[in-house]
C-alpha cells in the first residue's frame, strides 16, 4: 500500500504536525506501507518530531506564504504564479509516486482543489483537523468564496474524515460520505499522578482559540481561596508577553512556561488540567493528561471536549463561558482529594481508547476499502 499525504509543512511544534508524524510512522513501521509526504513550505526548517527513515518527506519548494509579502493586485498575481507552480510540481510527483490513496489535511482550499483536478482515479481522503464551522464559513464575501472553493474540491473526495461525532454531523451537510476517526494520542507509559501536588496545569498555544487569558481570569478568582496552590501554563504564541506581564503584576503563583518534551512529567506533577478553548476539533492535551490520571475541567466548546469527557465521571464539562461554574468545579477538585482520585482513575481508563492500537486499525480499514475501489 502506498499512501501520500499533502500538507503545508512539519515545521512547528503543533498538534496536527505531531498527529501526522505519528500516523505516518505507524503506517510505515507497523503495517509496512510506503508512506510519502509532500509539503509546500517546509524549506530548511527542522521537523520537531522524530520521523521514521522509511517515511519519504519531500518539500516542493512553493513557499506559498510569500504571497503575503505583497498587497492588492500584486498579491493576487504572486498567488496565481505560486498556485501554477504548485500544480505543476505536484503533478510530476503524483505521476512518479503513483499512490494508492491520497490524504489531504484541508489546511487550505488550494490543496484540496489542485488534488481534485490532478488525482484522476486515485481515491482522495479529505482529513479535517479543524471544525466545520471554521472551514465552511458563510459570513462575508471572502469567506463565502473560500467556502465555495472548499466544497468544490470536496466534491471530488471519496470521504471526509473528521474527529468527533458532532462535527461529522456538520460535515454531512456538504458531503455524502463522512467517517469519524479520532486522533491517536501519545499516552502516558509511566506512573500516574499521585494527585497530591497543589498544582493546576494548562497546556496549549497562546492564541485566541486556546484562550490562556481566560485561565488567568479564572485563577484570579480561585487563588484567594487556595493561596498555597500554583498554576502552570505551558505553551508558546502571540500572547506570551501579555501573559507574562499579567502573571508578574498580580503575583498569584502563576508560572508561564515554555513548551517541553517532558510534558508527561509535568502532568504527573499536577492534580488537575483545565481547558478554556473557544473551539477544539479534538483537544490532544485532554486525553494526554487523563492518561496520567488527571481529572480535567473544560468548557464544553465545539466539539472535542464533549467527545472525551463524561461530565462527573472522568472530569467536568462546563457550559461555554460560564466562568462561575468553571470556578466552582475547579475549586471542588482542589478541595477534595478523594474526588480527584475517583475522577482521575476514570480519566485514565477513558484515555486508553485513543491508543494507537485502537485508532490505527480504523485508518488501515479505510485505506483498504478505498484502494479496492
Amino acid at each position: 500500500m502506498r499512501i501520500l499525504y499533502v500538507f503545508r509543512s512539519l515545521a512547528v511544534c503543533g498538534g496536527i504536525e505531531r498527529v501526522l508524524v505519528d500516523k505516518m510512522n505507524y503506517l510505515s513501521s507497523k503495517y509496512g506501507y510506503e508512506v510519502y509526504m509532500l509539503t509546500t513550505d517546509q524549506g530548511t526548517h527542522p521537523i520537531p518530531y522524530s520521523l521514521e527513515k522509511k517515511v519519504h518527506l519531500e518539500d516542493l519548494g512553493i513557499n506559498i506564504y510569500h504571497q503575503y509579502r505583497y498587497h492588492g493586485i500584486k498579491r493576487l498575481l504572486v498567488a496565481r504564479r505560486l498556485a501554477h507552480l504548485y500544480e505543476q510540481r505536484l503533478s510530476e510527483r503524483l505521476h512518479t509516486i503513483c499512490p494508492n490513496v491520497i490524504v489531504c489535511t484541508m489546511a487550505n482550499s488550494l490543496d484540496i482543489n489542485i488534488l481534485a483536478r490532478l488525482k484522476g482515479n486515485i481515491p482522495l481522503v479529505a482529513e479535517s483537523h479543524s471544525i466545520f464551522r471554521k472551514t465552511i464559513c458563510h459570513e462575508g464575501l471572502k469567506n463565502r468564496f473560500f467556502s465555495f472553493m472548499y466544497q468544490k474540491g470536496l466534491s471530488k473526495a471519496q470521504v471526509v474524515v473528521t474527529l468527533t461525532e458532532n462535527d461529522a454531523i456538520e460535515w454531512s451537510k456538504v458531503h455524502s460520505c463522512v467517517k469519524i476517526i479520532p486522533n491517536m494520542v501519545h499516552l502516558n507509559k509511566g506512573a500516574l499522578s499521585s494527585l497530591d501536588q497543589k498544582n493546576i496545569i494548562w497546556v496549549g498555544r497562546f492564541d485566541y482559540q486556546k484562550r490562556p487569558m481566560e485561565m488567568i481570569e479564572i485563577w484570579q478568582k480561585v487563588y484567594p481561596q487556595f493561596p498555597d496552590w500554583h498554576l502552570y501554563i505551558y505553551g508558546e504564541g502571540e500572547l506570551r508577553q501579555d501573559l507574562e506581564n499579567v502573571s508578574c503584576s498580580i503575583d498569584m503563583n502563576i508560572h508561564i512556561c515554555q513548551p517541553t518534551d517532558k510534558i508527561f512529567d509535568r502532568y504527573r506533577s499536577s492534580s488537575v488540567l483545565v481547558s478554556t478553548s473557544l473551539f477544539e476539533p479534538f483537544g490532544l492535551v485532554i486525553p494526554e493528561a487523563m492518561s496520567c490520571g488527571l481529572p480535567v475541567v473544560a468548557y464544553d466548546c465545539p466539539y472535542g471536549p464533549a467527545s472525551i469527557i463524561s461530565d462527573g465521571l472522568n472530569g467536568f464539562l462546563v457550559k461555554m463561558d460560564d466562568q462561575e461554574i468553571m470556578i466552582r468545579k475547579l475549586c471542588m477538585l482542589m478541595d477534595d482529594r478523594s474526588l480527584r482520585q475517583r475522577l482521575g482513575h476514570s480519566a485514565y481508563e477513558s484515555s486508553l481508547r485513543y491508543s494507537d492500537e485502537i485508532i490505527m486499525p480504523l485508518w488501515k480499514n479505510l485505506f483498504k476499502s478505498l484502494s479496492s475501489l
